[in-house]
């Protein structure tokens, strides 16, 4: 790695967005970024205009964005992590690191790194434990791949907090959706119990009995919480539960209650919007 470290983004929605911002500060990295919606009008305009008021390089496409780069971080969407990580072989070369951050099931990281790998490049797969809003560079990610604890050590001393828990790729994405299994159906769960305490007036009572049971959570907090998360991040929370499922199925699991869990997280943030848009009107 150079004294000056040079990074790529593939995607430059809400995730690579934050890193920009957190990586922007620091004096000896170079950014440069490609996301599909450069090259559209409406939301690709304001995502470019982000990206030069940060000082990174608007590319022109993948390829561009990852010339010369040190390390390239996919930050795309789960249903698209593979394709991306299929591209970016065609152009990536040795020295170069592949940091994917996508919650995508271990089966589809394992491809990936099987793709950048022929390239001569490295692969490390990433695990986003939080969401990134408010810990920018700060948020928990777990890192796998045999690349993992340098990446992780050129990385954490620009600000991030990357954990390298395997050499092997597969193992973080699995700790991820596990756990999100808990925490996207927790989210799912309680935004139906407050939405239907709420029509018949008895949230006092739910959340009390809720709260007599598990004394160290506060219930009604909690379902304000999530239930925004998930008005808010549905459509994405969806897609992570759809990699839950298929990383279930791949194993021989019946990937139901997962894919249920998708379904809910997207029906809810597309009632949501629904409401604000004709509320707009």
């Amino acid at each position: 790695m150079r004294n000056h470290l040079r990074l790529a983004f593939i995607g430059f929605g809400e995730v690579g967005r934050t890193f920009a911002r957190g990586f922007a500060a620091a004096p000896d990295v170079a950014l440069s970024a490609y996301d599909i919606l450069f090259d559209r009008p409406g939301d690709g305009a304001g995502r470019a205009g982000t990206a030069r008021e940060l000082g990174v390089r608007v590319a022109t496409s993948a390829a561009d964005a990852c010339r010369d780069a040190d390390i390239v971080i996919s930050a795309v969407t789960a249903a698209s992590a593979g394709a991306v990580a299929a591209e970016a072989a065609e152009f990536l070369v040795p020295g170069q690191i592949l940091f994917d951050i996508n919650s995508a099931a271990p089966a589809t990281k394992i491809e990936a790194a099987r793709q950048v790998q022929v390239s001569g490049a490295a692969y490390v797969e990433g695990a986003v434990m939080a969401p990134v809003l408010a810990p920018g560079l700060q948020v928990p990610i777990l890192a796998g791949g045999a690349q993992a604890a340098a990446l992780s050590k050129t990385l954490n001393s620009r600000g991030m907090r990357i954990e390298p828990v395997a050499t092997e790729i597969g193992r973080a994405s699995a700790m991820k959706l596990c756990r999100s299994i808990v925490i996207k159906g927790l989210e799912a769960i309680l935004s139906d119990c407050a939405a239907a305490a709420g029509h018949f007036g008895v949230s006092d009572s739910v959340f009390g009995s809720l709260r007599a049971s598990y004394p160290s959570i506060d219930w009604a907090a909690l379902a304000e919480a999530m239930s925004e998360r998930v008005r808010t991040h549905g459509i994405r929370r969806a897609a992570e539960m759809r990699e839950a499922g298929a990383m279930l199925a791949d194993i021989g699991m019946d990937p139901c209650l997962s894919l249920a869990i998708a379904d809910r997280h997207e029906r809810i943030a597309a009632d949501y919007a629904k409401k604000c848009m004709n509320s707009s009107e």
